[in-house]
């Protein structure tokens, strides 16, 4: 089974915010997005980019994955913050309003051009109208090495503003374009994260999305304050029940007995390989968690 990074909870802190860059080394998200983009006023751009880059190789974020979000491709930021971003060696480059999969092939021949190390990989934002629509082929990009493509991060808050959908309990207007996102992920082998909660003070709600998030298959959600943090980490990580039940189904597909059978009894249910599949991935998560 491939190695299982957890990335349940993705906190986006503002670059131009040097405070907050030194704070984050103690807040226990799993991923942390330093960004360069929307939280940055263009007058902050380039002071942005110095902190966040010193930020990155002085380390002391431990087992967190630094992320940096650079400002997008035709920007006047963009070609500087790509090429410190890769000087600065974070575990990926979040690259916003990625509409179609030629984007990407750019950016994977400019990071070449860079000499970027080859473990930076590239995540990219899908926030717009367009991207929703071609997601499938901007997913198939991830075979190519060169592309470097290994998640997509979901912009709910561009996707209502690009089609005037409205944010309500249950997100009904914005289901099928999260679908269709997580089956292309899925298809192409990538990692796919839930956009941002807004309203902080609401955690029932929140819990409620990232639950629902959880459920259609998302693999964490991206955040906007700490404080949503150990809500999000709670809900993408297996529960005792589900890990129980989980290292049930290995040990009785491991039982002599049941050497060689596609499917077996358990508590009364039918339960096949796959699930003996699903359930080596729980428990695989929960291990990369408590490590």
């Amino acid at each position: 089974m491939t190695t299982i990074r957890p990335r349940r909870s993705a906190l986006y802190m503002p670059g131009s915010n040097a405070r907050a860059l030194e704070k984050a080394r103690e807040i226990a998200a799993d991923v942390l997005i330093l960004d360069l983009e929307d939280a940055v006023a263009p007058d902050a751009k380039a002071t942005a980019r110095e902190q966040v880059c010193a930020a990155v190789k002085a380390g002391g974020y431990g087992r967190r994955e630094l992320v940096i979000r650079v400002n997008g491709v035709g920007t006047p930021w963009f070609a500087d913050d790509l090429a410190a971003a890769t000087e600065a060696l974070p575990q990926a480059i979040l690259v916003p309003k990625v509409s179609a999969p030629e984007t990407l092939q750019e950016i994977g021949g400019q990071l070449t051009g860079l000499w970027a190390d080859p473990a930076i990989a590239v995540w990219a934002m899908i926030e717009t109208p367009l991207a929703i629509l071609d997601v499938e082929r901007i997913a198939r990009a991830a075979r190519d090495p060169a592309t470097r493509l290994s998640c997509f991060v979901m912009g709910t808050n561009d996707l209502a503003k690009e089609t005037r959908a409205r944010f309500v309990p249950g997100r009904a207007p914005m289901l099928p374009w999260l679908t269709q996102a997580i089956l292309a992920a899925r298809a192409h082998g990538i990692d796919i994260l839930d956009g941002v909660y807004n309203d902080i003070k609401d955690e029932a709600g929140f819990r409620a999305e990232c639950e629902q998030g959880r459920d259609l298959g998302f693999d964490g959600r991206t955040l906007i304050h700490p404080s949503q943090v150990g809500i999000a980490n709670a809900v993408f990580a297996p529960d005792e029940a589900e890990l129980a039940r989980a290292n049930a189904i290995i040990a009785a597909f491991d039982l002599p007995e049941n050497t060689g059978k596609g499917a077996i009894q358990l508590d009364g249910r039918m339960v096949e390989l796959l699930h003996a599949d699903m359930a080596r991935r729980t428990v695989a998560l929960a291990a990369a968690i408590a490590a």
